[in-house]
């Protein structure tokens, strides 16, 4: 879950695909059109919410910018954004375990949508600049 503040100082979250590409650098995309990449460009912070398989809660910060401005095997407009990482706060609680939000493709979709997402996901790890 990727997380930014608007112009009116309220939050905006917005599902995305994420990437890390070492201990302290993320990339992440955002919608071209959308409030998401707007208030990055204002505001050049984000956070992400990641929950791991094991149903740990992680909040991560940092300073954003744009990487490239399309990822080119997305099936939308979507802006290959960097974060620098500046804090990364564990958000759990004693004996309570998350579940991260799930989705799935329509069935007719399923099998073509992850062969996409799985060439994001590369695109985003490979992007050299």
């Amino acid at each position: 879950m990727l997380l930014t503040i608007d112009d009116g100082g309220f939050p905006h979250s917005s599902f995305t695909w994420i990437v890390a590409t070492s201990s302290d650098r993320l990339r992440f995309g955002a919608d071209h059109g959308g409030t998401t990449l707007a208030n990055i460009e204002r505001s050049g912070i984000a956070s992400v919410q990641i929950i791991t398989d094991e149903g740990q809660p992680y909040l991560i910060k940092g300073n954003v910018t744009m990487a490239s401005s399309l990822i080119q095997s997305a099936p939308f407009k979507l802006a290959l954004m960097e974060m620098e990482i500046q804090e990364v706060r564990d958000q759990s609680w004693i004996g309570v375990s998350v579940r991260p939000f799930h989705y799935d493709w329509a069935p007719e979709e399923r099998e073509k949508m992850l062969e996409v997402e799985q060439a994001v996901y590369a695109e985003m790890r490979g992007w050299g600049g």
